[in-house]
């Protein structure tokens, strides 16, 4: 039988159609790259950082397994931020590389395009994917209604600290990408996850569309390995690691007549009628 058409179709001619001759070559010139910052996130933490429009930006696997939530925004207006649901009718439950970030109307347009994706996960078995679109962060409130804790160290909380000193607060923190984390939908469309299958020397890198500020929680979940929530649950400490952030600068011939893309262009006023003055 025959699946149905995607809703969203990206075949050749669309706007979702990406020119992968660009960004392979971005991807794979990295003689031709310079690292302008690096940093680790330590385990159970936050940090956010900018990335300047056509530079490359690496979340790396340094000490094994690691699952992060990630939240990106138009660093010169914030009010521009990534669209986790769009993306996902866009591209699918879970992205790799080629795929992009979308941001929020009325904006609508990519923030950043994944050039390289060395998990490569697929689909397994369960029909699980990695890089996730499907669930979102964990959060304190979370955990007071099913543990019954006050617990700060969620995803959720690691984002409002880190975006705090670039003025932004709880309210700007949204849905994310979980960089490194097995999900799925169980037969009975309950959400679940597996333990991350990254490991040392692994990454995921994205090429900045615009002027990026970007933000990462290493999960205090680790490798998700352990179960969190529920009468079974355990302390995951010890499956929670650090990960590293690289950002660089390519070579100017490489992105030579790249320009940042447009925001949408529709200029309607959703059936409204100004009254006349």
């Amino acid at each position: 039988m025959a699946q149905p058409r995607p809703l969203y179709d990206h075949g050749p001619g669309t706007p979702l159609d990406v020119d992968r001759g660009f960004y392979g070559r971005v991807a794979r010139a990295v003689d031709q790259r310079t690292l302008v910052e690096r940093f680790v996130v330590p385990i159970r933490s936050g940090r956010a950082w900018s990335v300047p429009a056509g530079h490359l930006c690496r979340i790396a696997v340094i000490e094994g397994p690691q699952v992060a939530d990630f939240n990106v925004w138009n660093r010169l207006n914030p009010r521009e931020r990534f669209w986790a649901s769009r993306t996902r009718q866009f591209y699918g439950t879970h992205v790799t590389t080629f795929a992009r970030l979308w941001s929020c109307l009325p904006y609508l347009r990519p923030m950043l395009t994944i050039t390289n994706d060395t998990i490569n996960y697929g689909t397994d078995e369960d029909g699980a994917g990695c890089h996730d679109l499907l669930g979102t962060r964990c959060d304190p409130y979370v955990h007071k209604m099913l543990n019954g804790e006050e617990f700060d160290a969620t995803c959720h909380s690691n984002l409002v600290r880190a975006i705090a000193p670039y003025r932004l607060t709880e309210l700007d923190v949204h849905d994310v990408l979980n960089v490194f984390m097995v999900t799925g939908l169980r037969r009975d469309g309950r959400y679940f996850a597996k333990a991350s299958p990254a490991k040392t020397g692994d990454f995921f890198e994205f090429f900045a569309e615009m002027e990026l500020l970007c933000a990462l929680s290493t999960c205090p979940g680790g490798d998700l390995s352990a179960q969190i929530f529920g009468p079974e649950r355990g302390d995951p400490l010890a499956t929670c690691r650090p990960l590293a952030v690289e950002v660089y600068r390519p070579a100017p011939e490489l992105v030579a007549g790249w320009t940042p893309p447009p925001p949408a262009d529709y200029r309607g006023l959703h059936g409204l009628r100004v009254p006349p003055s």
